[in-house]
């Protein structure tokens, strides 16, 4: 038993830290998704304020 439980704590450690990093990577997602629709409304606005 003493040997298992070091081999079920990396188990833990590393499905925590997949956990960590999907979370991660969907909030990035996320958020570059919400910045693209932001510059885009950031272009039509200068687009409006700057004819030329």
């Amino acid at each position: 038993m003493p040997q298992l439980a070091p081999m079920n704590w990396i188990f833990l450690f590393l499905l925590f830290w997949m956990t960590v990093f999907t979370v991660s990577i969907w909030l990035w997602w996320m958020n570059s998704k919400k910045y693209s629709f932001k510059s885009h409304k950031t272009s039509f606005k200068h687009s409006k304020k700057w004819p030329w």
